[in-house]
């Protein structure tokens, strides 16, 4: 089997990675193991330092002490391994108040020392693993004591995590306070889904194949589905769910990153702004419902209890800590979507996502035209199923095509053959969060796989519609889908309208 060589790529450039929100969740689950990762693939480079600034009482003994044991638990890091070791004498700790200016006098002074011990050269990148309403103000006071100032050749970089927002003004409002400090260039808006390599690869799969662009359009394609399934609950987000949902949660960022990146047109270059000013035609491209169009088009639900393979019984999402026992809020949604352009007129995108559903799967169902059956119609042909192209992102990162072929014997017969490609078959396993790829991305300078304000605004553009209707409207029959299950029955009958069905991938089996 022939495969491609892997070249290592250059290292990062020197910098000092600042973590505010160091002792959270997001920190050890997600940002350590991807730094830790990045140590192991010689990605980061020599010259380089990470410090930690959050709440708690701790001195940099004490600090290191709990990286340490996050490696271990969360990035599989052996005891006393050299990777380890290697980001210990780069670690440092600020203890303060993220709403106390002394607190960023202090890491400025921090941050000159380590620039002098490392020789980072004055470059910061500050990432705001906080919760959303900190997000202006940590950015203001950097920008108060000159901590995003670029002189000197140096750069300043912030990244955001979402939400970006809680509707279209929030939004508008955040990119204003923003952009009164940082330039565009300066604002890194991360979304992890794009870490994945499936869909880093959707571009190159339908640039870089001559086999696939010239069907990429509603000359060929029926539609399109883009599923985002959990078997998971809201967990100990349940404050926060309450508040966001899963319309707001996952449709203006992960969403709608999938459905620009599969229905872009090819960019002139792969330079950030040339990939991303297609990315936001789409969105601008996206119809924006009327009021009565979101009681036909957009389908929302709410998990009860149930039974989910390999987790067991689970309560309803009322049952949740933290929930409201006769909340509204969504934990499903399913919309479908008409882009109004060349490519793609005619052609739905049915999108949805929920919690609690029958497994965690993420993919993008792509279904071809019907071939006509007049050819067939003397056999034992049957009814022919369309070509099927799935790009499957979680848990399995693959691709499949679905064609048919004649079934040996004497009789005219037509089977369905599915064509599978795992990266992990192919390519082997590689230890990943999703966020190395974006946090080598940060220090290189490539904004391609992050959002910029417009895009962001154009998101909400669409959502704020739906939000409306369904602020004014109650749910009717709150919870409406049992735990385990592929959403309510609304969700079916949106597709059955049209004489279409939901696609749910078979779980993939390991390789021999």
């Amino acid at each position: 089997m022939e495969r491609s060589s892997k070249a290592p790529g250059r290292p990062g450039d020197r910098c000092v990675m600042v973590i505010f929100g160091a002792t959270g969740d997001l920190t050890k689950r997600m940002l350590l193991p991807a730094l830790y990762n990045l140590a192991k693939e010689k990605l980061l480079p020599e010259e380089f330092a990470l410090t930690g600034v959050a709440i708690d009482d701790l001195n940099q003994d004490a600090f290191r002490e709990r990286v340490r044991q996050n490696l271990i638990e969360f990035a599989g890091a052996e005891n006393g391994c050299p990777f380890s070791k290697w980001l210990m004498e780069r670690l440092y700790y600020l203890q303060g108040d993220f709403r106390d200016l002394a607190t960023f006098e202090r890491l400025k002074s921090l941050l000159a020392d380590v620039d002098q011990k490392h020789g980072t050269g004055g470059n910061y990148l500050h990432y705001l693993a906080t919760i959303p309403e900190l997000f202006a103000g940590v950015v203001e006071r950097l920008g108060t004591v000159s901590l995003t100032r670029e002189d000197k050749g140096s750069w300043r970089r912030v990244i955001i995590e979402k939400p970006f927002g809680h509707d279209l003004a929030s939004a508008q409002q955040l990119n204003r306070q923003l952009a009164a400090v940082l330039k565009e260039s300066q604002t890194y808006r991360i979304d992890h889904y794009l870490g994945k390599e499936t869909v880093q690869n959707i571009l190159v799969f339908r640039f870089a194949n001559g086999v696939f662009e010239p069907v990429w359009n509603r000359r060929y394609i029926d539609h399109v589905q883009i599923t985002v399934a959990e078997d998971l609950g809201v967990e100990r987000r349940g404050k926060y769910y309450e508040q966001a949902g899963a319309l707001r949660d996952m449709v203006p960022n992960h969403i709608f990153q999938l459905v620009t990146l599969t229905a872009m047109e090819p960019p002139i270059s792969f330079e950030a702004d040339a990939v991303r000013d297609e990315q936001s035609k789409i969105l601008n491209a996206i119809q924006v419902f009327q009021p009565e169009e979101v009681l036909t088009r957009a389908v929302r639900g709410q998990y009860g209890e149930g039974q989910i393979e390999g987790i067991g019984r689970v309560p309803a999402y009322r049952s949740e800590p933290d929930v409201a026992p006769d909340s509204r809020t969504e934990t499903f949604v399913a919309l479908k979507l008409s882009i109004d352009n060349w490519r793609w007129a005619g052609v739905p995108f049915y999108v949805r996502t929920g919690k609690r559903m029958a497994r965690r799967s993420t993919e993008i169902a792509i279904q071809f035209h019907r071939v006509p059956h007049m050819l067939f119609r003397e056999t034992a042909a049957g009814l022919l199923l369309p070509n099927l192209m799935v790009l499957q992102i979680q848990p399995d990162e693959g691709i499949s095509l679905r064609f048919g072929a004649k079934i040996p014997g004497p009789v005219v017969r037509v089977g369905v053959v599915n064509m599978n490609f795992n990266y992990a078959d192919y390519f082997g396993q590689e230890a990943s969060t999703g966020y190395e790829r974006l946090l080598y991305d940060c220090m290189t300078g490539d904004a391609t796989l992050f959002r910029r304000a417009d895009m962001v605004d154009e998101g909400w553009a669409v959502v704020q519609p739906i939000l409306d209707v369904w602020s004014a409207l109650p749910p009717r029959h709150f919870p409406n889908y049992p735990a385990g299950s592929w959403g309510p029955p609304e969700a079916d009958e949106l597709l059955e309208r049209d004489q279409r069905r939901w696609h749910v991938s078979e779980p993939r089996k390991p390789a021999a």
